[in-house]
């Protein structure tokens, strides 16, 4: 399966038309993930003409915005192919629970790699700490956005993405970039496109 991945377009009107080059990248995706700060929902319906959407809803976005249709969410999990993906809009931090501390305390990972991620942990408190072991599945992927700087890294064996802004990278109004995931065989890869 071929996702394309997108984050901070920041289009203010409805008006306003996404660059082609969004689609020529997007050729023969089968889903497209949105790492929010949408700011109108005309954004949303221009992509779904090239395939279904999903969204996270950026801290620049409201739900009156985004009209409440359930395709924007301050996070999706959603499995692919045996792949665990979450969309958020802003990089998760990493904690462990600390044995040390009283119940529910938390601290940053030790660097020691045989310490295991517990859960991950957003800035934003609404979101609040997220993943539970035995409550729901680890993420395989997470797609954010916000930095409007592309990125791809892994922690531990978590691949973390975050497309970059295609209209605003590093907040200059010019093309910027957008990712391809490919989910083959129960492994996930990402690339970032530069568009041109």
């Amino acid at each position: 399966m071929l996702i394309g991945l997108i984050s901070d377009t920041h289009i203010k009107s409805s008006e306003e038309v996404l660059p082609a080059q969004i689609r020529a990248a997007f050729r023969g995706v089968d889903l497209i993930l949105h790492g929010g700060d949408i700011y109108t929902p005309s954004v949303l319906g221009q992509l779904e003409r090239i395939a279904p959407v999903l969204a996270a809803r950026g801290d620049d976005d409201t739900i009156v915005d985004m009209g409440g249709n359930g395709r924007v969410k301050g996070r999706h999990t959603l499995t692919v192919e045996g792949i665990t993906i979450w969309l958020v809009h802003n990089k998760p931090h990493y904690w462990v629970i600390d044995p040390e501390e009283e119940a529910g305390a938390f601290k940053p990972p030790s660097e020691d790699p045989l310490v295991k991620l517990q859960f991950f942990r957003f800035d934003r408190q609404e979101e609040g700490p997220t993943f539970r072991p035995g409550v729901e599945a680890r993420p395989d992927v997470v797609v954010f956005g916000h930095s409007h700087a592309s990125q791809i890294e892994y922690y531990k064996d978590i691949l973390l993405v975050n497309p970059g802004s295609a209209t605003l990278p590093h907040y200059e109004p010019k093309l910027g970039t957008v990712a391809l995931l490919t989910i083959n065989s129960g492994e996930a890869e990402a690339r970032i496109v530069q568009l041109e």
